[in-house]
């Protein structure tokens, strides 16, 4: 227990010491605020990406539905937050969003987990998705096609940072639980699963709600921080780029989905320069990466604060 608290306090002190970092180097004037949109926009895309990891990468459920639940929270943060402008308002849209989100994919989960894998179930969280996404498109609440304008920004970097921080201490923990080992075990092997007691639909179906959860999230933080959304900006390729960050990271490791993120997401600033050339040379470099590492980046590899202080201490000891 005490080595678990030792483990727990270390990465609360990385978290605050990342937090004070990024604030002094913002002080000083080395973070411009050029920079500091680049580091919000990676900060949501390791919320989305790690949502979506755990549901392809530990439970093996191929989705391609993510952007519409970022959608639900993105317009529950417009839609509250320009009636209630205030970080209350803020964070109520939040939860609204979530709640939301939780529902729609438990519904959507249900449907289609007790029938449905791969390449099908796919399909099936991509019109689910378009369904999402069409609604939206239709109603007078949402602005319609035009979207919303005029959203309070009451999302920094320092939400972005605290938010990324809880999810993934949420999902990890999830995951390193026996839970997780469930989902893990379903992964691996359905059948052999269902044969040991486990209810393969009902943990499917938790990864599933508790990914949507994370992408409510990460929309919420995306509309208050951009202040103007629209349906379009929640179509198939937004899931098809979260899944790029999950798969060139390495399905099934998080620590992969943090360095795929940060890299694609400096590579698109560095890039931003070259206009239309950029999307060209942005494609190139990520087939390049997938024919020398087709693992992805970090393979299904994951840091470990307690395996390194074993490292240094085996050295020592030699």
């Amino acid at each position: 227990m005490k080595s678990n608290w030792k483990y727990i306090l270390s990465w609360l002190l990385l978290m605050v010491g990342g937090f004070y970092l990024i604030n002094a180097l913002i002080m000083v004037g080395v973070i411009d605020d050029f920079i500091e949109n680049m580091l919000v926009t990676i900060g949501i895309n390791i919320i989305l990406a790690t949502g979506l990891n755990l549901i392809i990468g530990f439970s093996g459920q191929f989705s391609l539905g993510h952007a519409g639940f970022m959608a639900i929270g993105a317009y529950a943060t417009a839609i509250i937050t320009q009636r209630m402008s205030s970080e209350a308002g803020f964070l109520i849209s939040m939860l609204v969003g979530v709640l939301i989100a939780i529902v729609i994919a438990a519904v959507i989960g249900t449907a289609t987990f007790i029938r449905l894998k791969g390449d099908y179930l796919a399909i099936a969280t991509l019109g689910a998705a378009e369904i999402i996404r069409n609604v939206i498109n239709n109603l007078k609440i949402t602005g319609g096609a035009a979207g919303l304008y005029n959203i309070p920004q009451l999302c920094s970097w320092p939400t972005v940072y605290i938010l990324v921080c809880v999810t993934t201490i949420i999902l990890t923990n999830f995951i390193r639980s026996k839970n997780g080992r469930a989902i893990k075990a379903v992964r691996e092997d359905e059948i052999a699963a269902e044969a040991m007691g486990i209810n393969t639909t009902k943990w499917k179906l938790a990864a599933f709600v508790l990914g949507g959860a994370t992408a409510a999230i990460a929309g919420s933080l995306h509309a208050s921080f951009l202040q103007t959304i629209s349906p379009s900006n929640f179509g198939i390729m937004e899931s098809i780029s979260i899944l790029v960050i999950v798969v060139l990271g390495g399905v099934g490791s998080m620590t992969g989905t943090f360095v795929a993120a940060i890299v694609l997401g400096v590579l698109d600033t560095v890039l931003q320069s070259f206009g239309a050339l950029r999307m060209v040379i942005y494609a190139i470099v990520l087939i390049l990466i997938m024919i020398f590492k087709p693992s992805g980046l970090l393979g299904n590899w994951e840091f470990s604060l307690k395996n390194l202080t074993r490292h240094f201490g085996k050295k020592e000891r030699s």
